[in-house]
């Protein structure tokens, strides 16, 4: 049997960073040993991605950052385009691949951090802490004692919700022939495209030179698109609305990210913790994960270093959770236009504020001010009607899956 003080179940964003900030260089009286399990090649492991997130000035991971940006624009359903600058504020693009080296070349020095791969298969609680069962690349099995277990991977079904919408998404990474992209743009939302029948759909543009973008056709809605439907459409918003001329798809990612008024578990047991998107640290209104993430594990690291039970803190504040109930009721129902209703927002609030406050970082005025620049009626009907809808499980049917 393996041991370990910590062990961090799954090598995603959350994993990696919590093994990181749990390593680093400190005087903290507890200097945990750290075993991360990721999944054996396969299935389990998820392919790369990008993440992306805003912070102020330079960040911890900025030699991982494949590039970033001051100014964001938003075109609404009539094509009219909305620039907003967000200095001092950066938005950053991270791949998954680029953060993996990134963190393991700082592992390298740090010995009391070990990897394995492992195909966990159960954390239980047991005196005095926790075990981890599982089996490695070979299918010889592992079992790993630990005082703490930190688990990030995606919960079997997504708990019971008054609302849930899926933000699910195709991504090309496209080489242009002409210099066809602004590298100091990104293109937020793009609704110059056409809307689905139930929820919204924009494009996403990340420049990464004048040739060079990862180009993303999403929709907020509740159920995922076949390959064809997401491949049509980006070939439909590439050539009609961006009008990119000839081009190249030199790689593809795709994604869906459930955005849903569920009360996620932080904690499964006295030692067994949720993190990551599992422990709720997904913003519901947005979909933006990987700022929450740093937030939580911030703490979580403090916690062991100090020698408390490291409960994962909420992600998000109660303020900000029961206004993104509200707004995906909205959203849900119809009442609000949701390509109307983003676009007025970027319209009328300084870009820089609206970021905080779409990260939770505005206090109670400002929130009442940028509340004040959203449809009032329709919000009050499904703020009045949310205490008497019943949380119901995800339907199965319509599972947040990966997108063929």
């Amino acid at each position: 049997m393996d041991e370990a003080d910590v062990v961090i179940v799954g090598a995603g964003a959350a994993g990696l960073s919590l093994a990181l900030l749990l390593s680093a260089p400190s005087a903290a009286p507890v200097r945990p040993s750290v075993l991360l399990l990721d999944a054996p090649p396969g299935p389990l492991r998820p392919p790369p991605r990008t993440w992306c997130y805003w912070e102020r000035g330079p960040g911890p991971y900025d030699s991982a950052v494949t590039a970033s940006w001051q100014r964001l624009r938003v075109h609404g359903p009539t094509g009219r385009p909305t620039v907003g600058e967000i200095a001092p504020l950066r938005y950053k693009m991270l791949r998954s691949d680029a953060f993996e080296e990134f963190v393991d070349r700082r592992l390298a020095g740090r010995p009391a951090v070990r990897r394995r791969e492992v195909a966990v298969e159960e954390v239980r609680s047991v005196p005095g802490g926790a075990e981890v069962l599982g089996t490695d690349a070979g299918g010889a099995p592992v079992s790993v004692r630990t005082r703490w277990v930190f688990d990030s991977r995606p919960p079997a079904a997504l708990p019971a919700a008054r609302t849930t919408l899926l933000q699910h998404f195709r991504g090309w990474f496209v080489r242009t022939d002409r210099p066809a992209f602004d590298p100091g743009v990104v293109e937020l939302m793009d609704f110059r495209v056409p809307r689905p029948a139930h929820g919204l759909a924009f494009g996403y543009v990340l420049p990464t030179g004048p040739h060079e973008a990862l180009v993303e056709y999403t929709e907020f809605s509740r159920a995922v698109l076949s390959r064809e439907e997401y491949e049509a459409a980006l070939r439909a918003y590439t050539r009609d609305v961006l009008r990119l001329g000839p081009s190249e798809v030199v790689a593809t990612e795709s994604g869906v990210i459930p955005m849903t008024d569920a009360p996620f578990a932080r904690a499964t047991g006295e030692s067994v913790f949720r993190v990551g998107a599992a422990g709720g640290a997904t913003r519901p209104s947005t979909g933006y994960t990987f700022a929450a993430v740093q937030r939580q594990n911030r703490a979580i690291a403090a916690a062991v270093r100090a020698g408390r039970r490291p409960l994962p803190p909420p992600a998000h504040s109660a303020r900000s959770r029961a206004m993104d109930a509200v707004l995906l009721r909205a959203l849900d129902t119809g009442r609000v236009d949701g390509a109307e209703f983003f676009s007025r927002l970027f319209e009328r609030v300084p870009a820089a504020r609206l970021l905080r406050f779409l990260d939770g970082g505005t206090g109670l005025y400002e929130d009442l001010a940028v509340g004040l620049h959203a449809p009032v009626r329709p919000m009050l009907r499904s703020a009045a009607e949310l205490p008497r809808v019943p949380r119901r499980p995800f339907p199965a049917a319509a599972s947040p899956r990966k997108p063929d």
